[in-house]
């Protein structure tokens, strides 16, 4: 990301002011697998999320998300949440990207084809 960039956009991972104010003040508590970078005070009370590319809160996943909003005081790189069988991996909003999920049946599928059997009704 250019300079030109983090002075005039806040949607493409961080702005002059925040890479200031991380550089002087936060500490790097890990890395998600999706690359994002998570920061906290010195004191604790604050804590923030510098995003690998795009700024999209969807991007952040479940157990850095308690994290970030103190719903856990430890952070996933050092107490990861347990996991069930059933869980599927996190995966950001696909909305908008033609990966989105498209349900039988919608606008976006062709309609399924009328059985040759059918008679309408006509009246007498």
């Amino acid at each position: 990301m250019g300079l030109m960039a983090e002075i005039f956009t806040w949607w493409a991972g961080q702005t002059v002011g925040t890479r200031f104010s991380t550089w002087r003040h936060g500490q790097l508590v890990g890395e998600d697998e999706m690359g994002n970078k998570f920061y906290q005070s010195g004191d604790g009370k604050k804590r923030w999320v510098i995003f690998e590319g795009e700024a999209e809160a969807s991007k952040v996943s479940p157990d850095w998300h308690g994290w970030l909003h103190k719903t856990f005081d430890t952070p996933p790189t050092k107490d990861p949440l347990p996991r069930k069988a059933w869980e599927k991996p996190h995966l950001p909003n696909l909305t908008g990207t033609g990966q989105e999920y498209r349900p039988p049946g919608s606008i976006t599928h062709a309609a399924p084809k009328a059985s040759t059997d059918y008679e309408a009704w006509v009246p007498e």
